[in-house]
């Protein structure tokens, strides 16, 4: 009787609850969605988060084989890893979908995004703004005597840097186009 005891300070965790503890860790994903490039085809992915109350970070498409007329969604989500596998699992079902890859997880990939922001304001801020652009390694494509327009490339979280500190400058409008990636080195499907 006394090998059934539980040792004081031991676990009490079921040895047969073998699923792995995620807790509610939400993680960030960058999922990259090959598709045919036909009328309705967004719509069914959007779709696919809108009714399961999915959030999309950030969103873009375009066409990347004209000839087999194939896109590519690429995708920006969170949730929990049980929620990140539903989610492809799903999208990988929908008739129109060639391949969905999630590139946060095979491996090195590449992330980029392109903002435009405008600026307006005299005087010190100005120079101030300008001097942040030179410091993010951001372009003038559009200046007035009051305003100007900044074009930055790179990271998210680069381009939030830049939108942040141009905030008390006059940052009156933001335009980003969302993530566009690719996984880093040789395709491991071809």
């Amino acid at each position: 009787m006394a090998a059934l005891q539980i040792k004081k300070g031991s676990s009490k965790h079921s040895a047969y609850n073998l699923r792995p503890n995620y807790g509610n860790t939400v993680e960030t994903h960058t999922l990259a969605i090959l598709v045919d490039n036909e009328a309705g085809v967004l719509a069914r992915v959007i779709g696919l988060f809108s009714g399961r109350g999915y959030n999309i970070d950030s969103l873009t498409v375009a066409e990347v084989d004209h000839e087999g007329r194939k896109s590519r969604i690429t995708i920006v989500t969170s949730g929990t890893p049980p929620v990140i596998e539903q989610i492809k699992a799903t999208l990988g079902r929908i008739v129109p979908v060639h391949e969905v890859h999630d590139l946060t997880v095979e491996g090195p990939s590449v992330e980029r995004e392109l903002a435009l922001l405008k600026v307006s304001g005299k005087g010190d801020k100005r120079v101030e703004a300008l001097r942040l652009a030179d410091i993010f390694r951001a372009n003038v494509v559009d200046s007035t005597l009051e305003s100007f327009i900044f074009e930055i490339t790179g990271v998210p979280d680069k381009v939030d840097a830049f939108a942040e500190l141009l905030s008390p400058l006059g940052l009156t409008e933001v335009a980003r186009t969302g993530v566009a990636a690719l996984s880093r080195g040789e395709n491991p499907k071809n």
